[in-house]
């Protein structure tokens, strides 16, 4: 095995390319990346913190406004005045009506103008089929609105309910008996603007805002109209996640999503804020990025040129002279003086041409001669048993008198020998091969007439020109009658048949022969596939041979246990496509 020598690493290109990469590159891109993700990470989470901070204190507000809001609502409640209207109205005269349908327009009045967070506040009275509110006073009685809040307080249980796109505080006064509908129900209507306005101050960044969920009440309410593609896209995907800071992309554009949660009121507070108002913090480092990127490209540029010079010129000839050396040219010394892996590569390159050129003229051309040798024993080679057959058939058509038929047969074993005689080129197409094959089955039907059937199959007119070696075919068939069908007790069949496929031409010889095992076709397929082998050099494995010769890898002979029960044998021709002559 060829080695390195040792002293050669301090020239060793791989070195030299690693270290101008570490030197040049690595340090600058892992400073640039490092800086920008620290500012970036630390910018996001000091927003998040305060973001939640503001978020959590707006909601404590919030709460102590509501829990306010209820002290007033339940002393309505035991509000004499309020009960008496309620039971004993009828047992009234009608100033003392009008006196205290005053007295209670102003305490609704006055509860209403105490907080900026109570929009109306209604006391629906159902004894008496009235409705008071501190901005329609008196009216009849809203059954739709007493229903649809008593309803949805007794299923819900929560302590906000959402009627007509805004929140209600609500409080029920039951009389002495179970299952009774509620005497009175109090009803504090909270400011939607108010509270949309508390969210737009909790929007303390450009382009960010904010919105109020109440699940259990099912109401949402958005400080901007901005807000509601945001509202809708974290509605349908991400409002079940628990994570209080979170990423969200909306119509391209990603987002920095913080909650917070009041389990008091059953609310959630969501800000959101672009991710672009996070990095404008980063806009400082502007020129360090521009010295980034223009470093950057001065070590591409620096990088490219020496990777070019010292890797990809050497290694681009290097692979052209491999192509013509594939083309035959094998007179193609590199010359290369620098001391790296790649001149180590040129020198054995060079001495592997020197000596692919004598082991060419040692060992490659020998065994072409010695293919067309084994192509003229083949050709020269006349079996006994055939022509002493040939001259029974002649005595016998003699003795008879028949001359005509004696004509035939002797025109064609004229040509038959005339065939496989002949000198000349090697190659013929593949119509006068099967034309020679079939004028040898004619031969044997003389024969074995009685015994033995031939089906041989038209040759297709798009294999009519393709240039075969000679012999090929005909032998196959010849193997067929001296191994199998002339002992069969039985009757004999032959079949030849042709099969075209977008790459391949198959020609097929299979008989129904019996006497060959399974056994012994799995020998042959191992002989032929043993191309080394240096024995029997006629027959299937000398076609075999010169088949894969001519056509290449896949081609040659393949042998299976044919349909009719005896030897199937598949000559493959293995084509280039839009080539007929193989």
């Amino acid at each position: 095995m060829l080695k390195i020598p040792v002293n050669s690493m301090r020239h060793a290109l791989f070195i030299r390319l690693v270290f101008m990469y570490l030197v040049v590159i690595l340090p600058i891109i892992l400073l640039g990346v490092y800086l920008y993700n620290w500012s970036y990470k630390n910018a996001s989470e000091e927003i998040s913190r305060n973001t939640l901070a503001q978020m959590s204190s707006y909601l404590e507000d919030l709460n102590r406004e509501v829990e306010w809001l209820e002290i007033q609502q339940f002393d309505m409640l035991q509000d004499a005045e309020l009960n008496k209207i309620a039971v004993i109205w009828e047992l009234m005269d009608n100033a003392e009506k009008k006196e205290r349908m005053d007295y209670l327009l102003h305490r609704l009045t006055s509860i209403k103008n105490s907080s900026a967070y109570i929009n109306d506040i209604y006391v629906h009275i159902r004894s008496i089929d009235k409705t008071i509110s501190a901005g329609n006073g008196v009216h009849d009685f809203e059954r739709e609105r007493y229903n649809h809040i008593r309803t949805v307080s007794e299923q819900s249980g929560s302590r906000l309910v959402e009627q007509n796109d805004s929140l209600h505080l609500s409080a029920s006064k039951f009389g002495g008996r179970k299952g009774d509908e509620p005497l009175f129900i109090v009803q504090i209507e909270l400011n939607s603007e108010k509270l949309k306005e508390s969210l737009v101050q909790l929007s303390v960044y450009p382009k960010s805002g904010s919105f109020l969920i109440a699940e259990m009440a099912g109401f949402t309410l958005s400080g901007n109209i901005q807000t509601e593609n945001i509202l809708d896209k974290y509605l349908n995907g991400m409002n079940h996640l628990k994570e209080n800071s979170m990423l969200m992309k909306v119509e391209g554009r990603n987002y920095h999503i913080d909650k917070a949660d009041s389990a008091q009121l059953g609310l959630s507070i969501v800000t959101y804020l672009p991710e672009a108002t996070v990095k404008r913090p980063l806009n400082r480092f502007n020129y360090w990025a521009w010295l980034f990127v223009g470093t950057s490209l001065l070590a591409i540029i620096v990088y490219s040129f020496y990777t070019y010079k010292l890797v990809h010129r050497p290694l681009l000839l290097l692979v052209q002279s491999f192509r013509r050396m594939e083309g035959g040219s094998l007179d193609i010394l590199i010359e290369h003086g620098q001391k790296d892996e790649f001149g180590y590569l040129y020198d054995r390159f060079n001495q592997m041409l020197i000596k692919l050129q004598s082991l060419i003229d040692q060992d490659f051309k020998q065994k072409l001669m010695m293919q067309k040798a084994e192509l003229k024993q083949l050709q020269s080679q006349i079996k006994p048993h055939f022509l002493y057959n040939s001259f029974f058939i002649l005595n016998s058509l003699a003795k008879t008198g028949d001359t005509e038929r004696m004509e035939i047969f002797t025109n064609m074993l004229g040509e038959y020998f005339r065939f496989i005689t002949r000198n000349g080129e090697e190659n013929v197409w593949l119509s006068e091969e099967i034309k020679h094959a079939r004028m040898y089955t004619e031969i044997q039907k003389l024969r074995f007439s009685r015994r033995i059937s031939v089906q041989f199959d038209d040759l297709p007119k798009e294999m009519d020109r393709i240039r075969v070696p000679r012999l090929v075919v005909q032998p196959i068939i010849e193997n067929a009658y001296e191994h199998s069908l002339e002992n069969m007790a039985e009757e004999g069949f032959l079949h030849v048949s042709f099969e075209q496929q977008p790459l391949e031409w198959l020609i097929i010889v299979e008989d129904n022969g019996s006497s060959l095992e399974d056994a012994a076709i799995d020998s042959l397929i191992l002989r032929l596939g043993n191309t080394d082998d240096e024995h029997e050099m006629t027959g299937m494995m000398n076609i075999h041979r010169r088949i894969m010769l001519t056509y290449g890898e896949g081609s040659g002979l393949f042998l299976s246990r044919s349909k009719l029960n005896g030897l199937r044998v598949e000559i493959r021709i293995k084509i280039k496509e839009g080539d007929l002559d193989a």
